[in-house]
């Protein structure tokens, strides 16, 4: 919908999912929160008209009429809207006619089942169809930027690696969605349950002739669009000589984009872990202090290793090295696969220090396959000895690994909310007692491998992806850590 203040010159457009102009229908809703209850839309519609604005809409299909009384147009045709009190039927104009058309012709799914609150709750819209609107907003102003860089007249001079650049902290937004994707097709296949729903979503379609696809098809495309843009710009480039002026433009966007890709590939993984952790520490008995999940959200390495103290006493624990911190657990000496809570280590304040083997100065002790780790802030220091080099070795790496992911982290802007972390430890508390039971359906753990760094990974994508799999966007993919190994022996079963 545009609005024209009396004058010549639009001042705004509201379309089907609002827009990024000046006066959307989201900013009328800011400004009157009438507008958000049922009949909203129409209501700013039709003040619109009595203030004296021009109001039009954009056909979304055709609509084929033979009765004089109803306006013809086809899909893109734009329609002056005159008057709009009633709810199904608007009075407008399209070139000399006057008439009478459909109002459903410029809406889409999410405007319908907005319309239909007896059969659609607000949590349930906003689980469907998750930020698509927000994704349809940036979408609109990036394939305006991509047109005004696009060479009609001789195309292969066009310089197009300059939008992605400029958008690039834009597409962010897919994460979003991308992590919401799965528990929209969810929601999704449980209405569909009912023949009603069904039904419902199919008249949607074919009431906007949209092509024969279900609405999770049409969900599924931004996952999909968002997967693609590497593959293409990376296609691009290998057509490109180095001597056309958009080269590194598009050689830059391809990084960025893969960037983006691997952005939201990590946040889904994350955020498939964190339930894994919160049921983890539900099952250490005499946890203490805040929540593994308020600072972490990957376990990166475990094993045992034998703690040295001050006084020269031989320790033995499992320690779970998570970014930011390591916790330190011990075993039940009867039942060997419970667990007990002994304390933290904050990762950030530590420094890693590789040791020789023979005599330490600080403990004044001999070690074997030692390393230490000291406080920055307080100079104190905890000694580590693992049994054999190449468990020492592997501890060594995990260290470096977690300073890395932190790191990469903080450049990502890769953060889990507080929401979910919350849900997840909900989740977890609810289990109860058969929290076990939940882990024992974990598959068993291959060896931990480090992740590569950002800058080493590529996007690799068939061209038709399975949903299942469309996720599955970085490679070499980390593998999983031993966690999961230790934790099946561990973790105690209880009734």
């Amino acid at each position: 919908l545009e609005k024209k203040d009396g004058g010549t010159e639009p001042s705004a457009l509201v379309d089907d999912n609002g827009s990024e102009e000046d006066l959307s229908y989201e900013d009328l809703c800011q400004a009157s929160p009438r507008y958000l209850q049922p009949g909203g839309e129409q209501l700013a519609i039709n003040e619109l008209i009595s203030d004296g604005n021009v109001v039009c809409a954009e056909a979304l299909w055709d609509h084929v009429t033979m009765d004089d009384q109803e306006l013809g147009f086809k899909a893109g045709d734009v329609i002056q809207v005159l008057e709009a009190s009633n709810k199904d039927w608007w009075w407008g104009r399209s070139e000399d006619k006057e008439a009478w058309f459909p109002a459903s012709f410029v809406r889409g799914y999410l405007r319908q089942c907005r319309k239909h609150t007896g059969m659609f709750t607000v949590a349930q819209l906003a689980t469907i169809f998750g930020n698509i609107e927000d994704i349809y907003k940036f979408q609109r102003k990036f394939l305006k930027d991509l047109e005004k860089q696009y060479n009609k007249e001789e195309p292969h001079l066009s310089e197009i690696g300059s939008c992605f650049l400029q958008n690039q902290e834009g597409f962010a937004i897919y994460s979003e969605y991308c992590n919401n994707h799965p528990g929209a097709c969810l929601e999704l296949a449980n209405l569909m349950k009912q023949g009603k729903y069904r039904h419902f979503f199919e008249a949607c379609r074919l009431l906007q002739q949209m092509i024969d696809i279900a609405i999770d098809g049409f969900l599924l495309t931004p996952v999909q669009k968002i997967c693609k843009y590497p593959l293409q710009l990376a296609e691009l480039l290998k057509y490109t000589t180095q001597e056309h002026g958009d080269y590194s433009n598009i050689k830059a966007a391809y990084e960025a984009m893969k960037n983006v890709a691997c952005l939201i590939n990590e946040r889904k993984r994350k955020l498939e872990s964190i339930d894994k952790i919160a049921r983890w520490q539900m099952s250490i008995v005499g946890w203490e202090g805040l929540d593994i999940l308020d600072r972490s959200s990957e376990l990166i390495h475990s094993g045992e290793l034998t703690k040295i103290t001050k006084q020269g006493k031989s320790q033995q624990r499992m320690f779970f090295l998570f970014d930011h911190q390591l916790v330190s657990c011990k075993k039940d000496l009867l039942r060997r696969d419970m667990l007990y809570y002994k304390g933290r280590l904050d990762m950030d304040e530590m420094e890693l220090v590789d040791l020789g083997d023979g005599r330490d100065k600080d403990c004044n002790l001999s070690v074997k396959n030692a390393f230490k780790l000291v406080s920055r802030t307080t100079d104190e220091v905890y000694l580590f000895c693992a049994k054999k080099q190449e468990d020492k070795a592997r501890w060594l790496q995990a260290c470096a690994d977690e300073r890395r992911r932190v790191q990469e982290d903080q450049e990502m802007g890769m953060e889990i909310s507080e929401n979910q972390k919350k849900l997840a430890m909900l989740n977890a508390q609810k289990t109860g007692h058969g929290k076990s039971k939940g882990y024992n359906r974990c598959p068993v753990a291959p060896p931990h491998q480090s992740l590569h760094p950002i800058h080493q990974r590529h996007i690799t994508m068939p061209t038709s992806v399975p949903q299942q799999q469309v996720f599955g966007l970085a490679e070499p993919k980390r593998k999983p850590s031993l966690f999961w190994h230790t934790f099946n022996r561990l973790t105690p079963f209880r009734k």
